[in-house]
């Protein structure tokens, strides 16, 4: 999926709440909350944005909440995310803080499902906030 040249990001903002699916070859940037899937080129999901469905786009960082899958070429999980599903990526990069519950599976150039790959990790809990805790606690198990 290639963006337009000359386009602009499409912008979600916080106040806003779309129940359906959402698809652009562009660029989203998410503050509000999607209830369905959301398929474009670069998703930045904000730290008050909100999606409750699957999540496919080449470039997509996580600053807010997902509960469902996200497959992405390339997947940063930032400190403030909270994720509740699996993640399939070629790179992925998760800053300490971040929330994952779900399975962790590497996709090689030329594939789009996780599930011919083998390279699999489950995430049971990462990170957990340190106000829980003194120390952080990460629990992984691999398949």
């Amino acid at each position: 999926m290639k963006a337009p040249a000359n386009s602009v990001p499409s912008i979600i903002s916080s106040d806003v709440v779309i129940k359906g699916n959402v698809s652009t070859s562009g660029e989203i940037q998410l503050d509000g909350t999607v209830e369905g899937d959301i398929k474009s080129n670069s998703l930045t999901i904000g730290e008050h944005g909100t999606v409750k469905g699957k999540v496919n786009a080449d470039d997509v960082i996580v600053k807010g909440t997902v509960k469902g899958s996200i497959t992405g070429r390339n997947i940063r999980v930032e400190k403030s995310a909270k994720i509740t599903g699996d993640l399939c990526h070629q790179t992925l990069s998760i800053e300490a803080g971040a929330f994952i519950e779900g399975n962790l599976s590497h996709q090689s150039n030329g594939t789009n499902s996780a599930t011919s790959n083998n390279n699999t990790t489950k995430v049971v809990s990462a990170n957990q906030d340190a106000k829980d805790s003194d120390q952080k606690k990460t629990i992984v198990d691999l398949l």
